[in-house]
């Protein structure tokens, strides 16, 4: 692998070089210039499991779970089952106790999306590493850019002359549902994403509940369901790094690790689908036809379920915070002819390996 590195000089006017292409963008002056994506050819080793605390357990035992909302000047569902959009309220003036609600809260709705958050934005990455501890170890993402010496914060970047995020142009739809990074053995929980800049229109980001798409299943499917485990491979994201793209790093070695396909969230003991076409490659002791059907109709529910799904619309200063054990997402990319930059940082805390709906579960090792 060819050492590609990617440096955004921290000046008034940056400049990002991609040095083994030859290749050099010039951008206009930029606010956010010290958190342009960033790939160094340092290796890191295999992640070590972890006991995770979930916070939201903490927050089980207040008297209030949603006292961190009593200053809010206006809470609304995006719909019935999943989101909340959240007006009035600084995430950066929230303690210990309101973290933990927060976690709560976010588990129960799926997603919640708070606006107006420009301070919690321009606080930068250190301020990003404090708030993200709070819910887990911090990921370091095996091939994504990341801010010069903040790893564990993803960035996605597409502008008019490049892109650093997994796409497939071979697709009729940019549209790819999945659950961040689900291939590691304790995959994120509570997480964290905001745009330090974005198009004029278009760039939203789809999110749908995985915990309504189980439930429209018939109980006698879902029973057979809860019985499986599935592989979860970060093979091909790698693969696609490795080509050239995305910056050309692969940091640290694809894995594959078997998850359930019916998981329970540890603290609100709700169940939820855990299968998404970007990353579940195959069903654990099923022929292949048997795997592939299974998933292809599992998939195709997702994607149609629109009944089922939030769709947030980015404004500056939005902050959106999602249960990835709960939910899947997708990027929508259809603002390409604009040439206009779309800019976001992502916080990953790892949670628990994933525990099965079905008590007793046998999750085999590859």
């Amino acid at each position: 692998m060819s050492a590609v590195e990617t440096v955004a000089e921290v000046s008034q006017t940056s400049t990002l070089n991609l040095r083994g292409g030859d290749q050099e963008q010039k951008t206009e002056l930029y606010s956010y210039a010290n958190l342009l994506p960033h790939f160094s050819p340092e290796q890191y080793p295999p992640l070590t499991p972890f006991k995770h605390e979930d916070p939201g357990f903490r927050a089980l035992k207040h008297a209030d779970p949603r006292a961190f909302l009593k200053n809010a000047t206006n809470v609304v569902e995006l719909t019935p089952n999943l989101g909340t959009e959240v007006h009035g309220v600084n995430l950066t003036t929230l303690d210990n106790d309101g973290r933990d609600q927060l976690a709560l809260e976010v588990a129960r709705r799926g997603i919640m999306v708070f606006r107006g958050q420009h301070e919690f934005i321009d606080r930068g990455p250190d301020s990003y590493l404090e708030w993200g501890r709070h819910f887990g170890r911090l990921h370091i993402h095996p091939t994504s850019g990341h801010p010069k010496d903040y790893p564990q914060i993803h960035l996605v970047y597409k502008d008019a002359k490049s892109s650093y995020n997994f796409e497939r142009e071979d697709s009729i739809t940019s549209t790819v549902w999945h659950s961040d990074v689900s291939y590691e053995l304790q995959p994120p929980g509570l997480t964290t994403f905001f745009l330090l800049s974005q198009p004029t229109t278009g760039g939203d980001t789809l999110f749908t509940s995985q915990i309504s798409t189980l439930k429209k299943l018939s109980p006698s499917f879902v029973a057979f369901l809860r019985t499986l485990s599935a592989v979860h491979s970060g093979a091909e994201q790698a693969q696609f790094s490795r080509s050239g793209k995305r910056g050309g790093i692969v940091r640290r070695e694809p894995v594959e690790h078997v998850h359930p396909l019916v998981r329970r969230h540890p603290v609100t003991g709700e169940e939820a689908l855990y299968v998404n076409r970007q990353f579940t490659t195959r069903i654990v002791g099923l022929k292949r036809e048997e795997s592939e059907t299974i998933l292809k109709f599992l998939y195709d529910h997702i994607d149609k379920s629109v009944d089922l799904q939030a769709r947030v619309k980015w404004q500056p200063g939005t902050v959106v915070l999602w249960d990835n054990r709960v939910t899947a997402h997708s990027a929508i990319v259809d603002y390409g002819k604009s040439n206009e930059r779309r800019h976001g940082a992502r916080i990953t805390p790892q949670a628990e390996r994933p525990i099965p709906a079905l008590e007793g579960l046998e999750l085999p090792s590859l």
